[in-house]
């Protein structure tokens, strides 16, 4: 990148919604060897405090147990009754997708339309999702980025887990290899923050205008019980926090009431 800088004189600007990890951009910096840019991080005009929830439910197992993929959507049914559908799910494997699909298709309860990464083509299933009356979307990183679902529409994003890259990729090994080489921190310094930005794409996909609203879920429970978590924490929306499941529904109930 630095060969590409300097044969060009002119101004470079680099902007994203999620560059920064919490108020730094050390990582970015790092990661393009920028030689000490100026930097500035603008607020977004969106009021998140009014505009929904962060919900972090109670008493889930590690995501590493084989009953966290029951337990996230045991979570997540009230909540989707709650909101008729209008829902993304969102997940860090394909595995726990699948999975859920096969589990939601199998509840005799789960009256709404369901549409699943792999099933169609990505245009297809969100050209479906803004057609459809209750529909539920579950997909995997494709989803967590590039959408731009505004309006009634869509009212809750649910996060099965924290997205940490897969220990098993070959690129990952090679870029921490290289990083402990060199003195550094593997995850501090590569893993935690590509995580952060990661989330914070997640989470983006719920509020997209001004008159958006609505609750996202992340049922991770690292994101409480570690002490890595708050920088997942302080680097998302400034949206209200709760471990109430109540609170969430009593929040949808009082929408519904505005949108009757």
């Amino acid at each position: 990148l630095q060969k590409l800088l300097v044969t060009h004189e002119c101004s470079w600007v680099f902007t994203s919604a999620t560059l920064a990890v919490g108020s730094s951009f050390e990582h970015f910096i790092a990661r393009t060897g920028l030689d000490d840019p100026r930097t500035l991080i603008i607020p977004s005009p969106f009021d998140f405090a009014q505009a929904g929830l962060l919900y972090f439910p109670p008493n889930m197992p590690e995501p590493s147990q084989p009953q966290f993929g029951p337990s996230f959507i045991a979570a997540v049914k009230p909540l989707l009754q709650a909101t008729r559908g209008r829902a993304f799910l969102l997940f860090t494997s394909h595995r726990a997708l699948r999975a859920a699909a096969a589990e939601l298709r199998d509840d005799p309860d789960f009256s709404y339309a369901l549409l699943v990464q792999g099933e169609a083509p990505r245009s297809k299933l969100l050209e479906s999702f803004a057609e459809l009356e209750s529909p539920v979307l579950l997909g995997t990183s494709s989803f967590w980025e590039g959408v731009d679902m505004r309006g009634e529409q869509l009212v809750l994003v649910a996060i099965d887990k924290l997205p940490f890259a897969s220990p098993g990729d070959p690129m990952l090994k090679a870029r921490l290899e290289a990083i402990t080489q060199q003195g550094g921190q593997p995850f501090s310094d590569y893993q935690l923050p590509q995580a952060v930005l990661g989330l914070k794409q997640g989470v983006g996909r719920l509020i997209r205008g001004a008159s958006d609203y609505g609750v996202v879920v992340i049922c991770d429970p690292r994101i409480v019980t570690k002490g890595y978590g708050k920088r997942f924490v302080k680097s998302l929306p400034p949206f209200r926090v709760t471990r109430d499941e109540d609170q969430v529904l009593n929040f949808f109930e009082q929408r519904n009431r505005i949108e009757a």
